[in-house]
């Protein structure tokens, strides 16, 4: 990261969000439902130069609604509508299943937004109802965790998905000494953003540096904090002599350090991952964790909030090469098949924590 997490500070601090869960209610912005036209499909050659329209619909469908990281991805998003006078929601399922997003996009259909935006459970079981929203004119960003391709218009990625696999690995050898035993403890077995990174983290610790490194298991927490919990305890207890586990995921990571903190392996086993500052303040802050990383996940709803109504408005298609102009983000070009990044990971520690609220 270029920036100084230090500069970064006023900014961030401004956004201070609340991590609690929805519950399965819907969040609106406040334009009239009433004023946002039917979903209609656009040109097919984009016109960058087309304002982007009033009264737009679009919804949010996260993983799962009462999962802290994506309820800020969310509100973020949201809030981000409001710029460009579009109404904006919220719903999802209460768990994160492969197949629980299905009939949120059927509803959504049938309501007529303008644009769904999805982060995919399962990249293939949310593709049939995906393509029909988009036979409808509907267009689909995906965003946090990708569908198929073929099945959204844009993926929002929340940086480069190889940078963020072989810096986890990179982070958690430089603690362990690039020696011994290490774990993951991802979130679900189908999740497309989970097992992209954990591609890339096999094939770094292939790297003659890791030699001295085994990976021992890869266990699922589902994204659900019990289960996380459990499967932390699970690990430390098969494996005598682990050294270390990655955690990619914000439920998850949490979980594992709420366990770790509480008991005899605090100080014994080196947990990393990605994380939200407010989360782990607590575990930096007790020793339990030392680093961890992320980036800033009101940046990616912001993002991705302006790719779906960029979309809907005509002004891209999704084509590699377009430019999206992205509010206060500015402009953003659109790589290989559909795909935008955000931006690099960034490390947290005892150090620059307290720099961030989000």
């Amino acid at each position: 990261m270029t920036r100084s997490p230090r500069r970064l500070a006023p900014m961030v601090l401004l956004l201070a969000l609340a991590l609690t869960a929805c519950g399965g209610t819907t969040k609106e912005s406040a334009q009239s439902e009433n004023t946002a036209p039917p979903a209609t499909e656009s040109a097919a050659k984009a016109n960058p130069d087309a304002p982007l329209k009033q009264g737009l619909k679009l919804a949010f469908l996260p993983k799962q609604i009462n999962n802290p990281y994506e309820t800020i991805v969310d509100k973020a998003g949201i809030e981000a509508a409001k710029e460009f006078a579009a109404q904006a929601k919220e719903v999802g399922p209460s768990d994160a299943s492969a197949s629980s997003q299905i009939s949120y996009i059927n509803t959504l259909i049938q309501q007529g937004q303008d644009a769904i935006l999805i982060a995919a459970n399962d990249a293939n079981a949310v593709c049939g109802p995906l393509k029909q929203a988009m036979a409808k004119g509907i267009k689909i960003v995906s965003y946090d965790s990708d569908a198929a391709p073929e099945c959204r218009d844009i993926f929002i990625n929340q940086a480069s998905s190889e940078e963020v696999g072989r810096s986890q690995v990179k982070l958690l050898a430089e603690m362990v000494g690039h020696k011994g035993e290490i774990a993951i403890l991802s979130a679900t077995a189908n999740a497309t953003n989970q097992n992209t990174w954990i591609d890339f983290m096999k094939d770094e610790l292939g790297k003659p540096e890791y030699k001295d490194m085994k990976l021992v298991k890869v266990a699922y927490g589902d994204d659900d904090d019990q289960k996380s919990f459990q499967q932390t305890q699970g690990l430390l207890q098969a494996y005598p002599d682990l050294k270390g586990i990655i955690s990619p995921t914000t439920v998850g990571v949490s979980a594992a350090a709420r366990y770790i903190s509480g008991s005899k392996y605090k100080g014994e086993i080196v947990l990393t991952g990605l994380g939200t500052p407010n989360q782990m303040r607590q575990f930096v802050k007790d020793k339990t964790v030392e680093k961890f990383a992320l980036w800033n996940p009101k940046d990616l709803g912001y993002l991705a909030s302006y790719a779906a109504a960029a979309l809907a408005s005509g002004q891209i298609t999704g084509e590699q090469g377009e430019t999206l102009k992205a509010g206060k983000l500015g402009t953003r070009t659109i790589g290989e098949n559909g795909e935008i990044i955000l931006g690099p990971p960034f490390t947290f520690d005892a150090g620059n924590i307290d720099d961030f609220d989000f």
